[in-house]
């Protein structure tokens, strides 16, 4: 089967039919091209989706991911972002394996296409020249016998005629064979060009149009086949991301696997236990006891006897929050004078010690204490535990950039020509301050972990120097903090005082209401470096600056010094020279 033999006599219609294909493949380039562009609009909108639903760095939802179920749609997340990946795999190896060989494949066939169709103008026209020039020589030829007639009738007529001149008829016989002689030439010349476009044609139809024909038939092939290539490459793209999507697939399946219900309940204990215990039994309160004193006026020590002999910090008096509003009692009959006389002289006022002070301040201010005092125990040493480890992480990181620093030290001292020693000394000495206030901080959170772990008594004297709030001198915090109440949700409330409360010990006012007199100056000190006091009970030095030392170094890092007799405080001992006086009260002595 051959266009050229079976459609020589249909250039038109092949002409048509080209450039058909041609449209049906740009419509096919077209499909690719949109399909791509759909790949990436669904792989960006699944980037975005998944985008939009990760936790938020530094927030709240950022701590809700540690449960199972939350680190699996987090793994889903990012398994989605991983799936419209392949999306955008799909739409750029389209592009690059169908829409731009195709385009320039069409680009190609349509110079091809007009190339032979040219070809095939070029003999239809050489042919049509061939016929017109039969065309013409025919009628010249046919033109030339009948001239060639009529001058023959003419002379047979001029020598049939009596009265016509010798020389007439000469003339028309001269005249008839001119003519006669013009006609043989023409059917020569006839001939010849019918023997000539026979030919043309013939090699016309037999030879140039079926190789023409052939051209075209070879291309459009070639574009069928190329246009079945492409469409099992586009199958193809889409099964070599199709492993890779299942493994996407297997990882939300996996994700979903780890789900564990157990452990997402112990994280639900861990990150809302209090620490607490439940309330205990709440005894029975006697309100008949005063009915019986008033009326049989008994003596004031069967009045004492008779009061229900409960303490002050008992379990039954304590915790009745998780269920119940404390019971206000009834207004009471009066008692005898000499009952009330006796209760007055033997009771104290009621004083609330310096931390229910503070901590009762930071729960109405909606501030946060430093110690985190306003958490329950287990939440308050998770808080510490992870301030104590962030602190420990900056630490380490403050000690890497020093040994750096110092390590660029020793180079430029080895080779001065790479940079001046001296201009680092001012970076060292910041960071070696930023390393000792950050130690400081990490002491003090280490002191209160410890004192809510139970490794140090509560409020001891390292904890309390470390805070800022070590005065140099012991004494009794108040009796009455053992009263505070707790309540689930981590604020703390005071027992209030009744007309029927019970006795309580006489208090001491803690540390910081204490007036003491000034301690006595054991020697003076020279400030190495400059060091900032932010922290309460600290103080600020400027480099070179001489004050007086009225405490030493008790083996804590901390050194107590005072400033024009009115402003003292602690500086680490690290950043001060210490000159002490051999006959000052309290210093020690060295050999």
């Amino acid at each position: 089967m051959s266009w050229g033999t079976e459609l020589w006599d249909q250039f038109d219609n092949l002409e048509k039919h080209t450039q058909w294909g041609i449209d049906i493949l740009e419509k096919y380039i077209k499909f690719v091209k949109e399909r791509t562009e759909i790949e990436l609009s669904y792989a960006k909108q699944l980037r975005n989706l998944s985008k939009k639903y990760q936790p938020k760095k530094n927030s709240k939802e950022e701590e809700e991911y540690k449960y199972t179920a939350c680190k699996a749609f987090l793994s889903t997340l990012n398994e989605m972002n991983d799936y419209a990946g392949q999306h955008e795999v799909i739409s750029e190896n389209m592009t690059s394996q169908i829409t731009v060989d195709l385009v320039r494949y069409v680009q190609e066939l349509k110079q091809e296409r007009k190339s032979n169709f040219h070809d095939g103008r070029k003999a239809q026209q050489h042919i049509e020249t061939c016929w017109k020039q039969l065309e013409s020589s025919k009628r010249r030829f046919e033109r030339d016998c009948k001239e060639a007639d009529r001058a023959q009738q003419y002379f047979e007529k001029m020598d049939a005629d009596i009265n016509v001149t010798k020389a007439d008829v000469e003339k028309a016989r001269q005249q008839a064979q001119i003519r006669q002689q013009m006609a043989e030439d023409s059917k020569a010349d006839y001939s010849l060009i019918l023997q000539r476009f026979n030919q043309e044609q013939w090699e016309y139809y037999h030879t140039h149009i079926p190789t023409i024909f052939q051209k075209i038939q070879e291309m459009e092939e070639r574009r069928i086949v190329r246009i079945g290539e492409s469409m099992k490459t586009y199958a193809e793209v889409d099964r070599q991301v199709i492993p890779i999507i299942g493994k996407c697939l297997d990882g939300i399946v996996k994700a979903a696997e780890s789900i564990d219900q157990k452990n997402d309940s112990q994280l639900v204990v861990e990150a809302y236990k209090s620490g607490f215990e439940p309330p205990g039994d709440i005894e029975f309160e006697d309100y008949t006891q005063p009915m019986k004193h008033a009326v049989s006026d008994n003596s004031l020590s069967s009045s004492k006897e008779g009061k229900p002999d409960l303490k002050f910090g008992s379990k039954s008096r304590g915790k009745l929050w998780p269920f119940i509003k404390k019971n206000k009692s009834p207004k009471q009959q009066k008692e005898p004078l000499s009952h009330r006389f006796n209760e007055f002289m033997t009771s104290k006022p009621k004083i609330h010690c310096f931390r229910s002070l503070k901590r009762g301040l930071s729960l109405k201010l909606g501030v946060t204490p430093e110690d985190f005092s306003n958490f329950p125990p287990e939440q308050r040493r998770k808080k510490l535990q992870q301030k104590v480890d962030d602190l420990n992480k900056e630490i380490q990181k403050e000690t890497d950039q020093r040994d750096a620093i110092t390590k660029m030290k020793d180079v430029y001292l080895k080779n001065p020509q790479m940079g001046d020693p001296a201009s680092l000394d001012h970076k060292l000495t910041e960071v070696t301050q930023n390393i000792e206030k950050l130690r400081l901080e990490a002491q003090k959170f280490e002191a209160w972990l410890a004192e809510v772990e139970g490794r140090l008594p509560a409020r001891s004297e390292q904890a309390r120097r470390q805070s800022g709030l070590y005065d140099g001198q012991t004494h009794q915090t108040v009796t009455n903090c053992a009263q505070d109440r707790e309540s689930p949700d981590g604020s703390y409330t005071e027992e209030q005082s009744q007309e029927n409360e019970h006795k309580v010990l006489a208090p001491d006012f803690d540390d910081e209401f204490d007036d003491e007199e000034p301690l006595p100056a054991i020697g003076t000190c020279k400030a190495l470096y400059t060091f900032e006091g932010q922290n309460e009970g600290t103080i600020s030095v400027v480099e070179g600056e001489t004050l007086s030392v009225i405490e030493e170094d008790k083996g804590d890092g901390w050194t107590r010094i005072r400033r024009n007799e009115d402003e003292e405080g602690y500086v680490p001992t690290s950043y001060v020279e210490v000159y002490l006086d051999k006959n000052a009260k309290g210093a020690k002595t060295y050999i």
